[in-house]
């Protein structure tokens, strides 16, 4: 019997649970052979799913809902896990707590003995306790209303997942306005990283995340107010969406653009601290912390570390221009470029923060940033050779690895390209 697509489809999905389900079961030992080799499994089975996405313009529902139904499954077995190392979510506990205690978050800081009574149990294990938060209001805001409801690591685990779901749902009606496969959704629910950086260890990108592609849902039906608002609160809860800005230039009302900007000041105004805008430890952020940096490393060396950072916005920023005079209205390919080319020029590039991107990866021009969600998830390692005493870089191997695939694909896509563009030329000399 010959395989039709919808049956490989079916048969990676089925191995991108037991592998996922596998690397779940040892979401503790992150960085390990025993986590590494399931999600190896599981990143050949995605690219795979990803190329039988490419070969069929359309599947039948039945593929798309059983797809997702796998999908959730899996995020139902790392939801079940404790955090692994990668422990950001407890310092979003803390942030939340010391809120709602009436302490403002970023003048707080964790080690001060000072507060050492505000800790909680899951709030005493938060890393970089020597400064005070470096999260925008709006993820501020999320923190304070999760923790209102329970007090846990879980409990924002839950919100973050139940965030992912809703962004499944924007995105089947953003592929359906836009005249896209529905089937693409699997493209976006499928990707190893949300069951590591969502249901595992529980990030707060997949909130800008869901209200970001809010924002390019309202944009394809023309509700520029939503369009605006969504966007302003998703660069409130992190900051990589606002080099996107050119993208919205003459798509939002100035009006809108200024409602906008209210809300999001709203935001800020529990905070203010003496009248000014408080950023907590952003600029420390800045000017110490690095992971997986090759480009600003090297930038660094000759140049101040806030000019290198003002460069990666410079550098999203014209990509967006770029993006805004090629592509159509409501185009996803738009959106992921920018926030990569800034991501790549940044201090720090943790493999979550490659999240921003996955809703925008629809098509071949976007396969080196898809390639780059898979080439990162190594940099885990760095988590094992901490436990184990040796410091926190990323080993040059695995930045070859990283950085070595997205070129070699995107040559790969150049070359194919040119050699298409050429042939066609001759064809067409041909006929004349």
């Amino acid at each position: 019997m010959k395989l039709t697509p919808s049956h490989r489809l079916y048969g990676l999905g089925v191995i991108l649970l037991v592998s996922l389900t596998i690397c779940s079961r040892n979401f503790g030992l992150i960085g390990e052979p025993s986590f590494f080799i399931p999600v190896a499994v599981a990143g050949v089975a995605y690219l795979l799913a990803i190329r039988e996405l490419f070969s069929m313009q359309e599947f039948p529902k039945r593929v798309i809902l059983f797809g997702l139904a796998l999908s959730a499954l899996w995020q139902i077995q790392f939801l079940r896990m404790p955090p692994g190392l990668d422990d950001d979510i407890h310092r979003y506990v803390w942030d939340g707590h010391v809120k709602r205690l009436g302490y403002n978050p970023y003048i707080v800081i964790p080690s001060d003995p000072a507060f050492a009574s505000l800790h909680t149990s899951e709030t005493r294990t938060l890393n970089n306790p020597e400064v005070p938060s470096p999260y925008p209001a709006g993820a501020q805001i999320f923190f304070r209303a999760v923790t209102s409801i329970h007090e846990s690591t879980f409990a924002l685990k839950v919100a973050f997942v139940l965030c992912n779901l809703a962004i499944v749902f924007v995105l089947l009606d953003v592929l359906r306005c836009t005249r896209q496969g529905e089937h693409w959704v699997l493209a976006y629910a499928w990707h190893p990283l949300l069951a590591i950086d969502v249901a595992g260890s529980g990030h707060i990108d997949i909130v800008g995340v869901l209200l970001l592609l809010v924002s390019v849902a309202a944009l394809v039906r023309r509700w520029r107010a939503i369009v605006a608002v969504s966007f302003g609160l998703a660069v409130a809860v992190k900051f990589l969406p606002i080099v996107l800005l050119p993208l919205y230039w003459r798509r939002v009302r100035m009006r809108d653009a200024v409602l906008a900007a209210i809300v999001v000041g709203l935001l800020y105004v529990p905070f203010l601290d003496h009248g000014r805008i408080p950023i907590g430890s952003l600029g420390t952020y800045v000017q110490r912390f690095r992971f997986n940096d090759p480009v600003f490393a090297t930038l660094e060396r000759v140049i101040a570390p806030q000019i290198v950072a003002g460069l990666a916005v410079l550098a999203g920023f014209l990509t967006a221009i770029w993006m805004r005079r090629k592509s159509a209205e409501g185009s996803l390919d738009g959106f992921a470029w920018p926030m990569a080319a800034s991501l790549f020029f940044a201090p720090v590039v943790y493999p979550w923060y490659l999240l921003w991107l996955l809703p925008f990866i629809k098509s071949t021009s976007t396969v080196p940033i898809m390639v780059w969600t898979l080439s990162i998830i190594p940099t885990y390692y760095v988590w094992h050779l901490r436990t184990v005493g040796r410091p926190w870089l990323v080993p040059d191997w695995i930045m070859i690895l990283e950085y070595g695939s997205v070129a070699v694909v995107a040559t790969i896509i150049v070359y194919r390209r040119n050699t298409r563009s050429a042939a066609l030329r001759c064809s067409a000399n041909q006929v004349d």
